[in-house]
């Protein structure tokens, strides 16, 4: 790569014990952050109660958040790989806290809404961070251990985060039990920030050039990511859908390519662009990226599907419907770690295995839930999720090492953006088109079948789109793994 597209690894030694302390203060970062995200989503019930909110608020609740979270991702990944990723975290952290007691607040779902905005750039500030960082901290076989820690953590926020909603709703009522999980975060960022200032190292120098953001670039990317994500934000499956908004997909092939063109045309000129695109001639990284922005496209559209379905469906409580998911999150606990141990020796396989065991996951959900009767129907979903945990901690931090093997740490900030831009754009689309299908099943059903029918129906339907994201995926993990088949057999590196 050219150097202008490389800044020179800095990197300031560290003992073992400093490398190892600053890892568990970024995953506690990355897995609040997390958390936040599957929290809220059982707490949805609960603020269309207290504000009347339709379903397009309550989409925008859930993916306004994500949107504001991709849009900011790179350019602060880019801005980490160039200054101190300790001080943007700081930066990320306390506007996080404000933003959280601003939800908390909140006396409408607009003030709502606007606050999940900011929580969004917040996010999008602190987790570039904490991906450049462990990029820093970690090489060879250590750094797939790291990854596997890095994985159960988020394993963990991820499936625990229902639990969690559904406990603070039980305690503080059906009305007010929602501001609970924003004023959560208040004590536990602040604290969180208060460790990043006094035990988080930096890991390298900031680069002294002067400062290179792009901005060309940045509104070539913002204007491309926003039309991309626009459409699928306001998709509810109501009959009030507006077909217009499906014209911004132009608007977002026009701006992409001139992105690209610009980005091209910038590097050659000398420039530091905001996204070397050389990045996206290694195989490992361009595969891994490709592959987990189709995992999270379904998988957060999973948990949000099977809440709803407990919830308005079966008729269980919030409390309930989030512990449903618990088994998820102990299992790929376990495997996450598992799979950073073993990610070294076999490599792909270990993804490709995950991907299977999620994959049956989601049709095994499909199947208890029609099949078993209400009162039965809970647990046996709780049983089918310890599988898909295990399977799903086989998939993220092992696809997570393999995907940045190859790059180069000075750029760690920047590529694991990229990484978690497929991700949030993945899982905005995932949970519109999840929420798109079971809505628009319940609308056109509704008073033709017994209530129970229509809300299986709405959670099949749903079910079937995750069921193809994963698919992708799988697809995606089994084409890579082919292909360094290929290449190991002809004894030359893989392009």
């Amino acid at each position: 790569m050219s150097n202008s597209a490389q800044p020179p690894t800095r990197s300031i030694p560290l003992s073992d014990a400093r490398r190892w302390q600053a890892f568990w203060v970024c995953v506690s970062v990355s897995g609040l952050t997390i958390l936040d995200i599957s929290k809220v989503n059982v707490a949805l019930p609960s603020i269309e109660a207290a504000f009347g909110a339709g379903s397009t608020e309550l989409q925008l609740v859930v993916s306004g958040y994500i949107l504001a979270f991709g849009l900011v991702l790179v350019p602060m990944g880019r801005l980490g790989d160039q200054r101190s990723r300790k001080a943007l975290l700081i930066v990320g952290l306390a506007l996080f806290t404000l933003s959280s007691a601003a939800c908390a607040l909140a006396g409408n779902i607009w003030i709502l809404l606007a606050a999940r905005l900011v929580q969004g750039v917040a996010a999008g500030i602190q987790m570039p961070q904490v991906m450049g960082t462990i990029q820093q901290l970690f090489t060879g076989r250590e750094r797939g251990r790291a990854f596997g820690l890095f994985g159960a953590m988020i394993g963990l926020a991820t499936a625990f985060g229902p639990t969690i909603g559904g406990l603070l709703i039980a305690l503080g009522g059906e009305s007010d039990g929602w501001r609970g999980i924003f004023w959560m975060n208040v004590p536990l960022f602040g604290i969180a920030l208060l460790l990043v200032v006094l035990l988080l190292p930096e890991v390298r120098r900031p680069d002294d050039r002067p400062l290179s953001l792009d901005p060309v670039g940045i509104l070539l990317f913002a204007v491309a990511v926003v039309a991309l994500m626009l459409p699928f934000l306001f998709t509810t499956g109501a009959s009030t859908d507006a077909p217009e908004r499906w014209w911004t997909l132009v608007v977002f092939v026009v701006f992409a390519g001139a992105f690209v063109a610009w980005e091209r045309r910038y590097e050659r000129a000398g420039g530091s662009p905001l996204i070397s695109l050389r990045l996206f001639r290694v195989s490992s990284f361009r595969n891994g990226t490709t592959l987990m922005a189709a995992y999270f496209t379904g998988l957060p559209a999973l948990f949000l599907l099977t809440t709803l379905f407990l919830q308005t469906g079966l008729g269980v409580s919030a409390l309930h419907a989030g512990m449903v998911s618990i088994g998820f999150a102990l299992a790929s606990a376990v495997s996450s770690w598992l799979g950073g141990q073993l990610v070294g020796r076999y490599g792909r396989p270990v993804v490709v295995s995950g991907l299977v065991l999620v994959l049956a996951t989601v049709v095994g959900l499909a199947v208890v839930a029609l099949l078993l009767p209400a009162e039965a129907a809970p647990w046996a979903m709780a049983a089918v999720m310890a599988v898909g945990g295990f399977g799903g901690g086989l998939v993220i931090s092992p696809n997570q090492t393999l995907t940045l093997a190859e790059i180069p740490p000075a750029q760690g900030g920047v590529a694991g953006s990229i990484g978690q831009l497929g991700q949030r754009i993945g899982t905005a689309i995932g949970t519109a088109v999840g929420l798109s299908l079971f809505y628009s099943t319940i609308f056109r059903e509704e008073g033709q079948k017994p209530a129970l029918d229509v809300y299986h129906d709405a959670y099949a339907m749903g079910l079937v789109a995750v069921a193809l994201f994963v698919a992708v995926a799988l697809a995606v993990s089994l084409v890579d793994l082919s292909s360094r088949r290929r290449a190991d057999r002809a004894g030359a590196p893989e392009a």
